[in-house]
């Protein structure tokens, strides 16, 4: 009886395998086939602040880019947005790093209105459960008290 199991477990443990391959293939091919429809590079300054932005758009509707933001009296931040457009409005999940350090990576969720071509920064009130950064349920996003509003630039 014991020889018995034992024998099933053996033979049962390459189909666990391959079928643990199918969805990763599977998972690939989705991967792939989310191509980018879309680049759009932005820029904009307030006052001694700038702030450059790279929008990729791809075939699923994801939304993933960089941003860089130059502040005239602070350490740059640097990092990688990606999220979804909701309507007119971008919500994006901003992961930088602060001046020359690489060893901490900070989260910021941030939001961006879609208007006459160019993306506004909203300001919101953010609050963070468990590690985890977003905007308040609830609480409108101010689109006019915002620093920046990206102008469309031809990518370099």
């Amino acid at each position: 009886m014991k020889r018995s199991i034992i024998y099933l477990a053996l033979i049962s443990i390459p189909f666990v395998f391959a079928c643990n391959q199918s969805n990763k293939s599977s998972a690939d091919s989705a991967e792939k086939s989310d191509s980018v429809t879309n680049q759009t590079c932005y820029a904009s300054s307030f006052e001694k602040d700038s702030a450059a932005m790279i929008v990729k758009t791809y075939s699923s509707g994801r939304v993933k880019g960089s941003l860089l933001i130059k502040y005239g009296s602070k350490p740059e931040n640097n990092g990688l947005i990606e999220g979804n457009f909701k309507g007119d409005t971008l919500y994006v999940n901003y992961r930088f790093n602060t001046g020359g350090d690489t060893t901490n990576v900070f989260t910021n969720p941030l939001a961006f209105l879609k208007k006459d071509g160019k993306l506004i920064m909203g300001v919101g009130q953010i609050e963070t459960t468990l590690g985890r950064s977003y905007f308040v349920k609830g609480k409108p996003i101010n689109y006019v008290a915002g620093k920046f509003t990206f102008n469309e630039v031809n990518c370099k």
